[in-house]
């Protein structure tokens, strides 16, 4: 792993969301959100698992700064929860959630670690879901207006802020394919909730800007994969490329002015409600972009799949993570040189990389998961190779910090760099936490 064309201040750091790990949630006037409404609905989660308590990081809170310090971390991702902060989405601001986040913030700083905020990681508050949710332009509105809360409140010492996490996963896999908060599968609403997504972090954006005192850098989240045929079919490759558009270009051309894809116009279509200055917005510039990876996209054409016309083929021999994922690092290379040349991102942070294993803690509770040690150096060398080859990326996040809740997945996947025992919520740092502190440390 040679490590050696990583800037001098390359930021080492760990992932987390409020959701997945903040549990707490009717605690100090924060309401539900639609991830709270989501997991009632029978079979939407796994195990019938919800985030109600996931891994009491509210209240746990000095145990997870703890962690960040053994792992000698530099920078630390988090989510604020908007329930938290606007209980009803817009309007009364709730004190107890503000000061919340105000002591993580003065923690980190406290203990020389980078706050990285996230405004947005899918906790919508269920009184906007009611009004419309992300279908509805106003939602946009009120993001923008929450947004300039949160950063009135931390911006004289948060300076790195993130707008939206993973929009793909917001529009397409919760309002296409119904399999996250809120479960619906309908094209209409999901490509004009895509819109929205992106008019709300433009919108967003501006109110960050406008309310830190800091001179803030923002940029927003995108889980990007290389989308590759899989065999030599022209249908196949015609089938990679709408993949591609699906998955990479239709979030990353507006955001750099391009505006969306003719030709996922034509896919779809359904044309984006688009009004007058909205791409403008949207495509203002970004200060850095935040890339997700967790696996490529091999593609077969299917014409019996609604819509897209494709369905993802497994790679024969790969080795995969617990939930079948393919462990391709040489594919974080490709998609940040992807982005790097095409759309000339000024600077990129890889702000997700992570596997679910099969953790066991042995007699001694220690976890020894050697894949996702080697998991973790080859994705910190594809990262490497990428900056050897000109990508501007400032940092690394593992995802993530502890074990916690994975969505509809419930409680059995485990990507933390921390064993949680679940029933007494005692963490422990994994093999691979240890392996990760030491590259920071320089010991590679």
């Amino acid at each position: 792993m040679n490590l050696s064309s990583l800037p001098a201040d390359f930021r080492w750091g760990v992932s987390t969301s409020a959701y997945q790990t903040e549990g707490a949630v009717a605690a100090d006037g924060r309401m539900p959100s639609i991830w709270d409404d989501f997991c009632r609905t029978p079979n939407a989660i796994e195990g019938g698992d919800t985030g109600e308590q996931a891994c009491d990081s509210y209240h746990r809170w000095p145990e997870d700064l703890a962690l960040l310090r053994r792992l000698g971390v530099t920078s630390y991702r988090f989510s604020v929860a908007w329930p938290r902060i606007q209980p009803l989405g817009s309007g009364a601001l709730n004190p107890a959630g503000l000061d919340h986040y105000d002591r993580i913030v003065d923690d980190l700083l406290d203990a020389e670690i980078t706050p990285f905020v996230t405004l947005y990681h899918w906790d919508l508050p269920s009184a906007l879901q009611r009004s419309g949710g992300w279908v509805a332009r106003d939602t946009a509105l009120r993001f923008a207006e929450y947004a300039g809360v949160v950063a009135a409140r931390l911006g004289d010492r948060v300076r790195d802020w993130t707008t939206i996490n993973e929009p793909l996963c917001c529009a397409w896999i919760a309002h296409l394919e119904g399999r996250m908060a809120p479960g619906h599968r309908d094209l209409h609403d999901a490509v004009h909730a895509s819109h929205h997504l992106l008019l709300g972090h433009g919108l967003a954006s501006d109110a960050v800007r406008a309310n830190a005192e800091s001179t803030p850098q923002v940029g927003i989240v995108l889980n990007l994969s290389p989308c590759e045929p899989a065999t030599d079919d022209p249908a196949d490759a015609r089938a990679a490329e709408r993949a591609d558009g699906h998955t990479n270009r239709w979030w990353l051309d507006p955001l750099h002015g391009r505006g969306y894809p003719a030709d996922m116009v034509d896919v779809y279509g359904i044309e984006p409600p688009v009004q007058p200055r909205d791409l403008e917005v949207i495509a203002a510039p970004l200060d850095f972009l935040g890339v997700n990876y967790y696996f490529r996209m091999r593609v077969a054409a299917d014409d019996t799949v609604a819509t897209l016309g494709y369905r993802p083929v497994p790679v024969v021999g790969a080795a995969t993570t617990a939930m079948g994922w393919e462990v391709h690092p040489q594919g974080l290379h490709d998609v940040l040189v992807r982005v790097a040349k095409e759309y000339d991102s000024p600077v990129l942070y890889v702000t997700e990389s992570g596997a679910a294993f099969d953790d066991v803690p042995d007699a001694d509770g220690h976890v020894h998961d050697a894949e996702r040690a080697e998991y973790l150096r080859d994705h910190i060398g594809a990262t490497a190779s990428a900056v050897a080859e000109g990508a501007r990326v400032q940092g690394f996040y593992a995802w993530s910090l502890t074990d916690n809740f994975e969505w509809s997945y419930g409680y059995w996947p485990r990507f933390g760099l921390a064993y949680v025992d679940y029933p007494s919520q005692r963490r422990t740092i994994k093999h691979s936490g240890e392996v990760y502190a030491a590259i920071i440390r320089g010991e590679h």
